[in-house]
Order: C-alpha cells, then sequence, then structure tokens
C-alpha cells in the first residue's frame, strides 16, 4: 500500500511537466497584455512558424531579418494572413489565407509578434 501511494504521489507530480502544453514564450516572458496574441500565434500559426517563432518545415522563421518591421511591416502581415501570399523569400510555397482570422485577431497578434522579435533583438 505504501508503494502504491508513494506511485500515485510521484505522477501527480509529474503530470504537469508531462501534460504541459508548448508555449510560445519558453524563455521570454510575455505581458500579459499580450496574452491573446500568443494564443492566437500558437493556435493560428505556430504549426508553420514554430511555437518560437524559429519556422518548421512547413513554413519560414519569424525571427528572421526578413520579417523586420522596416523589410515587412505590419500591413504585409495582414494582408500575408488575411488574404494569403506569393512565395516570395522561400522555397515553402504559397502561404494560403488563415481560415478563421479576422483582422480584430490580427490587432492582437502582431503586437505579440512584433515583441517576440524585439525580444529576440531582431530589431
Amino acid at each position: 500500500m505504501k508503494n502504491l501511494s508513494i506511485y500515485v504521489i510521484g505522477i501527480s507530480l509529474l503530470m504537469p511537466i508531462i501534460t504541459a502544453p508548448a508555449i510560445a514564450s519558453e524563455d521570454i516572458d510575455i505581458p500579459f497584455h499580450l496574452g491573446k496574441g500568443q494564443l492566437l500565434y500558437e493556435k493560428y500559426c505556430s504549426s508553420c512558424h514554430g511555437l518560437q517563432l524559429n519556422g518548421s518545415d512547413k513554413g519560414p522563421p519569424l525571427i528572421h531579418p526578413f520579417y523586420k518591421p522596416s523589410h515587412h511591416g505590419d500591413k504585409s502581415f495582414y494582408r500575408a494572413v488575411l488574404q494569403g501570399v506569393k512565395q516570395h523569400h522561400w522555397n515553402f510555397g504559397d502561404m494560403p489565407a488563415v481560415a478563421g482570422m479576422t483582422p480584430k485577431k490580427m490587432d492582437s497578434l502582431v503586437p505579440y509578434v512584433r515583441y517576440y522579435q524585439q525580444q529576440k533583438n531582431l530589431f
């Protein structure tokens, strides 16, 4: 019985580690006011652009000089997400418009991406 108690306690202590979702801000403290943008990024963008904006085999990293505000301004993010964009810097193919995304959601998502980029010293 004692061994069972130790096992149950051990499992209960490990469950948060085992079941915790990976989050984009592993090494960056995200301010509360950007939390909605983080959740939107994780839901709509991270499968292609990576949880830490570092890209994947489906899409480019957003932590790259191409995506500095001076090269791709905020309006280009809105346009790409809402309307889609032809491949132009990378060989991932065209980016389709993101289903379910709205300008209002982008108003939260873009500041999150910019904050993350800034914390990673992109600009």
